[in-house]
Formats: C-alpha cells, structure tokens, sequence
C-alpha cells in the first residue's frame, strides 16, 4: 500500500497563481498536470528512513519579496552572508522570488544567460521548455510532482557552444519566512564544448525559526557533448524546516559533470543526487560531505548510472554522526547492459561521535554488462583512539585532538570547494556544528 499525503495544492490553485506570475501557458499547463499527479502518486521510500512521519505539508504559500537594486540593498541578516565583494554574477532568492540578480556584461556579449527560472521561462522559453523536467521527471513520485506544481525562483543558466565561463556563477537562496513556499529549481544547460561552474548556499534566517517549513529543491543539468560542469552546493538551514532536495544530470559524449555537496542542515534532511552517464566516454565526480547532530534524521543517495562505453564515475560520502542523529548512507553504481569499458567506484565512510548516534553505509553495485570495473568501499566508526593518544603524547588537548581528526576526515571533500571564500564558509559551519 502506498503512503498518501495531504497536500495544501490544487490544480485551479496553480493555474491561478501561475498566470498573475505572467508565466507561459506551456508552464501553467506543466505546473496544472504536476498538481494533478501529486493527488495519486506515492511517496519515494528510502531505505530506512520513514519520511511519511515528518511534516512534509509545510510548503507555505508563494510570498514573493522586495526586488533589491544592489547587494548593499539587501536585509542585513542577508547582506552578511554575500560572499565579500561579489556583485557580478549573483543570484539571490529570498523566501518565494529572485530579489537580485546580476551577470558581467562581458559574459552576457558572450550570449551566456544567467538569471532566475521564471524569468527565464517567459524570455527564453523555447530554451527553457526543451530542457525543463527532462532530467527529472514530474511523475518520478508524490514529491517531484509537488515541487512541479509548486517551484518558485530559481536559478536558470545557458552556456553557449565553446564558451567557458572562468568565474563562478554564485547564488544564495534564501528563507526567512516559515509560511512562505521555498522551492528553488535549478536548470543548467552546458552546450557542447562550454564550461562553467556554479556555486549556491541554501540557508535560513532566524525570523524563519518559527514554525515548520519545507524546502522542497531540484536541479538539473544538461550536460552536452565535451561540456564541463562543476556544482557546489551547501545547505545550512535551521531544524524546523524539512530538505528535500533532488539533483539530476545527464551526461553526453566526452561531457564531465563534479558534484561537490556539503549536507550541513540542522533537520531532517532527504537527498539524492543521481549522475546519468548517457554519453560515450563520459564522467561524473561527486564528493558529498554531512554532519548529523541533535535528533536528527537524514537519507543521502549518490546515484551513477552508465550507458556510454568507457563511461567513468566516482562518489565519495563522508559523514560524522553526532549526539542521537541517525544517517542513512546510500552510494549506487548501476553500469546497464552496453556500457562495455564502464568503470564505477565508490566510497561511504562515517565517523560516529557519540555512542547514540546511528550511520549505516549502504554500499550498492548492479551491474549488467560483463567487460566493466567496479569497485566500492564502506566503514562505519568511531574516532580512532589510538590517533587521539598519539596527538595527546605530542601535547595536543583531547578536543583539540579529536577536531583535528575531524577535520582530516572531511579534508578530501573540503578542499574541493572551487572558491576559497566558499571554502571558508563551509568550515566555519563545520566547526559549528561539530561544537555546537
């Protein structure tokens, strides 16, 4: 029997809000038949997490903010956290809308676009509608329709045939307010031989702390044939609020796509993040890493899926568990029958800092082709206590001790941050939670 829920959705109630936003009939019809599947669709069932009990109706309604004229323009609570002077090549959503977005013009003349999804929608609508819920599909379960219906800002990027983009492109999408419908949909869409990387952090404010709320997030990439793609991403958002965030790429001939997600929210958290491997010779680099604290329960999926010949992927998972947070670790390589020449790898490890918590490693190989390699790795454990006497014996403080291994443990996915004061963020984050 398939788990039902109740949602606060309705077709007419899309289609309306849909049209006062100016959006395109082809995206109010999208959104209409979404809110309809959403109504006999069954929730997604991850391996041991029952996420039909947390509070996944507190989607909120769509509140839109005040567009802002620069960064300086910003709430204070938000200004704080745009990366120290950036205002280029900027995207920020507040709560239900886009409020600032900016792009230097020498890309721009370079025909790359960057700006919000809805905006995107209206002007560049044959782009967006040919690429739109193609690497996710609105009927995958109850959850990808409801985001259909429902998605709200979101960031939009077109990068043209042979055309790198040297500088990130940065986003901060942001919620301060727990009634309001939080739903980012990231679609980016790398041409042959381009290149670009994007960062975001998804984060919210204290005024958001008052009651339940979802973020209900998706991206998708698009990458073509000799594309690169680099993604970063980092979640810190406070625990009365539910993440559900799904990523989906598709990967075309000689195309290369790198995850690189730092799971750092404080609630209950369902992600899946899936690298579909179309292309001859093509590959897929993620690098996830999370910290678990308090009560809470988290799903985290790293998916590769191979078609192309010589196709080549790699996932790497680290996660500390802290306090009596659980964490269920999932890391599946599926080669499909064809896919000769294939090679999969990967490795979940999780560091467990308090006898309480719970972190089980999943590690999955389904292969159907016989002239591949593939190969996985899985621990789950304690700080090892002979490192700790090791680093006290040279005069280094039990805690100090213990955070230096810490840091040691995440280091490979940290230092992958393309940008330093990205980098930086993140482990100041890191250094919160784990002290908190």
């Amino acid at each position: 029997m398939s788990t039902q829920l109740s949602i606060p959705i309705s077709r007419e109630a899309v289609e309306k809000q849909s049209r006062a936003n100016g959006e395109p009939e082809w995206l109010t019809a999208l959104r209409a038949e979404a809110a309809g599947l959403s109504e006999t669709l069954a929730l997604p069932k991850p391996e041991k997490t029952r996420i039909d009990r947390w509070n996944l109706g507190a989607l909120g309604t769509y509140k839109p903010s005040e567009a802002a004229a620069s960064p300086d323009s910003l709430p204070e609570d938000i200004r704080a956290l745009v990366p120290s002077g950036t205002s280029a090549n900027l995207l920020v959503q507040r709560n239900s809308g886009v409020v600032y977005s900016h792009l230097a013009d020498e890309l721009k003349a370079k025909g790359v676009i960057y700006t919000d999804l809805e905006t995107a929608a209206r002007e560049h609508g044959d782009l967006v509608k040919s690429h739109l819920f193609t690497a996710i599909a609105k009927d995958e379960d109850k959850l990808a329709a409801i985001h259909a219906a429902l998605w709200n800002g979101g960031v939009f990027i077109y990068v043209p045939k042979n055309v790198e983009v040297d500088i990130p492109l940065q986003a901060l999408l942001f919620q301060d307010d727990a009634e309001a419908t939080f739903a980012p949909h990231i679609l980016i869409v790398a041409d042959t031989h381009s290149s670009v990387t994007y960062v975001d952090h998804v984060i919210s404010g204290q005024a958001g702390r008052t009651a339940p709320a979802v973020h209900s997030g998706a991206v998708e990439i698009i990458v073509k044939a000799g594309a690169k793609v680099r993604f970063a991403s980092i979640h810190n958002m406070a625990d009365n609020v539910v993440d559900l965030s799904t990523r989906r790429a598709i990967i075309g001939n000689d195309a290369s796509v790198e995850w690189i997600i730092g799971d750092l929210h404080d609630g209950n958290t369902l992600s899946d993040t899936k690298s579909v491997l179309k292309g001859n010779g093509s590959t897929s680099d993620a690098k996830v890493i999370s910290v678990g604290t308090h009560s809470q329960n988290m799903s985290l999926t790293t998916q590769a899926v191979h078609f192309g010949l010589s196709s080549d992927s790699n996932m790497v998972t680290r996660a500390v568990m802290r306090d009596e947070a659980s964490a269920i670790i999932n890391g599946i390589t599926k080669i499909e029958k064809g896919a000769t020449k294939a090679n999969g790898v990967q490795t979940e490890r999780v560091l467990m800092l308090s006898p309480k918590a719970r972190g089980d490693a999943n590690p999955i190989l389904l292969i159907d082709e016989d002239d591949v390699t593939a190969g996985h790795a899985a621990s789950v454990g304690q700080v090892n206590p002979e490192q700790i006497h090791y680093l006290m014996s040279r005069g280094i403080r039990r805690a100090e001790a213990e955070r230096l291994i810490i840091n040691g443990f995440l280091a490979p996915v940290v230092s992958e941050i393309p940008i330093e004061a990205v980098r930086e963020q993140l482990q100041r984050l890191l250094e919160g939670k784990l002290g908190s």
